[in-house]
């Protein structure tokens, strides 16, 4: 089957409140880090050779042919294909990506959403956001087991939502665009094992876990009101008792508070971990005047990158 030489692209993402606790059913709220993105680029490729997927980060090649069940780019591909009801094509779908691994800011969602765009685009049936989202989602069964459904929500929406699990997703709007300085810890995060150990603290501990997820529910709730309203102080004073509480949970770690710690008292507005913790990311609400002395706080304090983003332009 012919193709047309295309290229799509998907944002990163950064969840704001209500890391772990919407796994429980509880709201979270996440918007999508535009300028950081994933890129997938359709080629045509020689007759009869198939689909081949070039994931360039990691400098490898697969024949989606020769390739199991359980690789997360051949599942993307073969759950767009089958959806579309269309043979494999001969091509070579490429990717790349701006965003850091193992870090909360959903870089394999980006990927995943990316080839989706790419692949059902190339073949003249570009699918919609809920179409990718759908199949977005299990993939993220490869990645992290019992995915609670903001990543690929957030990321193939491309607009900031509110999410609880098993209604459905709610858009949202931003009433005044809001500067972040996510910063990262050095250490890689890995969502499926942090799940897992608070699902096991969780049944040794319902109740007290329960309390846990209820206030940063709430949190997720007036963190959204907060965000619509412009009321940016607010917001981070919301962002530090969110982060006490994931730490209250076990989630973060010496280096997650010591960059959280360094940002607060270069005069960000509130400062959390973001993703399942366990190292990644921190995100810092900072207004525009103090970017650079929180940014070189962090780095003083171990950061190993930091970025710069505006949210809800």
């Amino acid at each position: 089957m012919s193709v047309d030489i295309v290229e799509r692209t998907a944002p990163g993402k950064v969840i704001l409140c209500g890391e772990h606790s919407v796994v429980y059913g509880r709201p979270a709220i996440a918007v999508p880090v535009g300028t950081l993105r994933a890129t997938a680029r359709v080629v045509p490729g020689p007759v009869g050779s198939g689909l081949h997927i070039h994931a360039l980060d990691l400098n490898q090649t697969i024949a989606l042919s020769a390739t199991g069940t359980s690789h997360p780019l051949a599942k993307i591909a073969r759950l767009v294909l089958d959806t579309l009801g269309v043979p494999e094509p001969d091509a070579v779908l490429s990717l790349i990506s701006d965003l850091p691994v193992a870090s909360g800011m959903g870089s394999g969602t980006a990927v995943t959403v990316a080839a989706a765009r790419a692949l059902s685009a190339s073949l003249g049936r570009p699918l919609p956001p809920e179409t990718v989202s759908a199949l977005t989602y299990e993939v993220e069964k490869i990645h992290h087991g019992t995915p609670s459904g903001i990543d690929n929500t957030v990321i193939a929406y491309e607009q900031p939502v509110f999410f609880v699990r098993g209604a459905a997703p709610e858009t949202f709007r931003i009433h005044t665009p809001f500067h972040l300085l996510i910063a990262s810890s050095g250490i890689a995060a890995s969502t499926v094992g942090s799940v897992t150990e608070v699902r096991h603290r969780w049944e040794a501990a319902q109740s007290y876990y329960n309390v846990i997820f209820d206030c940063i529910g709430a949190i997720a709730l007036a963190a959204r009101a907060a965000v619509e309203q412009g009321a940016l102080g607010a917001l981070g004073v919301l962002f530090n008792e969110n982060h006490g509480l994931l730490a209250k949970m076990g989630v973060s770690l010496y280096q997650l508070d010591l960059l959280t710690d360094a940002a607060r008292e270069a005069g960000a507005l509130g400062a959390k971990l973001t993703g399942s913790g366990q190292g990644g990311n921190i995100i810092a609400l900072v207004e525009p005047e103090r970017l650079d002395a929180v940014r070189l706080a962090l780095t003083s304090a171990g950061a190993t990158a930091t970025w710069s983003v505006l949210i809800g332009t």
